[in-house]
C-alpha cells in the first residue's frame, strides 16, 4: 500500500459544521447587512483585534471575537472555511470534539496574542503607530494551526497545491508557512494581510501539540495525589472483615 492517500471530500463533523455555520452567519449578518447595508463601521473596531484597544483600553474580548469576523470580500471567508472543513474534519474525527475545539480556540486566541506582541515590538523599533490601530479579522490564525496539525498527523496524504499540483500534505504546509514568513519579511507589519497572525497560529499550534501531553500528565498525577490524600482507611472493629482492609 502506498504511503500517500488521495484526500477526498471529508465528512462534515459536528464542531467543524458549527464553526462554519457560526462564521458564515456572522459574516452575513454583521459584515454584509450591518456593515455593508447599514454602514455600521464600528463592527471591526469593537470586535476585530485592534492592538491598541485590546491592550490600552482592555478590550480583551477582541482576542476571541476577531477570529469569527471576516473581511467584506467573500474569498477571505471562503478559503478559511474550506481549509477548516477539508483538514479540520479529519482532525476532529481523530481527536474528538472537545480536544479539537480546544486546539482550534487556543491557536486562534494565541495567534492574536502573538500578533499584538509583534505589533508592539514593531512600534518600539520603528515608532510607527499605524498598525496599532488597524483591526485584524479572520479565522486564519486558528486555520493555520489546523494546517500545521494536519501536516504533522497526516503528512503523507496527497493534496493538490492550487488544485493542480499534487504533493504531500507536510510539504504543502511547509510551503504555506514559508510563504507567510517571506511575506512578513518583505512587507512587515504594514501588510494588509496579517501574516504575523498566520505564523502565530502555526507557532501556538506547535507549542500546544508539543507541551500539552506533558501538562496533562502532570495535572493528572497531581489530581491522583490529591485524591489519594483524601482517602481514609476505615476499619470496622465490631465486625471482622471478610477480606482485606477497604478504602473509602
Amino acid at each position: 500500500m502506498s504511503n500517500g492517500y488521495q484526500i477526498g471530500i471529508p465528512y462534515l463533523t459536528p464542531v467543524v459544521k458549527k464553526l462554519i455555520i457560526l462564521n458564515v452567519s456572522i459574516w452575513i449578518v454583521g459584515v454584509v447587512i450591518l456593515k455593508g447595508w447599514f454602514g455600521f463601521t464600528s463592527l471591526f473596531n469593537w470586535f476585530g483585534l485592534v492592538p491598541i484597544s485590546a491592550v490600552m483600553d482592555f478590550h480583551v474580548w477582541q482576542f476571541g471575537t476577531y477570529m469569527f469576523l471576516h473581511s467584506s470580500g467573500v474569498f477571505h471567508l471562503l478559503f478559511n472555511m474550506l481549509f477548516l472543513w477539508f483538514m479540520g474534519a479529519e482532525l476532529e474525527q481523530l481527536w474528538g470534539k472537545r480536544f479539537f475545539l480546544t486546539y482550534y480556540l487556543v491557536c486562534g486566541i494565541g495567534a492574536g496574542f502573538l500578533y499584538t506582541a509583534g505589533i508592539y515590538i514593531f512600534y518600539a523599533f520603528t515608532n510607527d503607530p499605524s498598525p496599532l490601530g488597524a483591526p485584524v479579522v479572520g479565522a486564519s490564525g486558528a486555520v493555520f494551526g489546523i494546517l500545521l496539525a494536519y501536516g504533522i498527523l497526516f503528512g503523507e496524504r496527497i493534496v493538490y497545491f492550487f488544485g493542480v499540483f499534487p504533493m504531500k500534505a507536510k510539504f504543502f504546509v511547509l510551503i504555506l508557512g514559508g510563504f507567510e514568513f517571506m511575506m512578513l519579511l518583505s512587507e512587515g507589519a504594514r501588510s494588509r494581510v496579517a501574516n504575523l497572525a498566520h505564523l502565530g497560529g502555526i507557532i501556538v499550534g506547535y507549542l500546544f501539540l508539543v507541551y500539552y501531553p506533558t501538562i496533562r500528565d502532570r495535572w493528572l498525577r497531581r489530581q491522583t495525589k490529591t485524591r489519594g490524600r483524601k482517602l481514609k482507611l476505615v476499619v470496622d472493629n465490631d465486625v471482622p472483615p471478610k477480606g482485606p482492609k477497604y478504602w473509602n
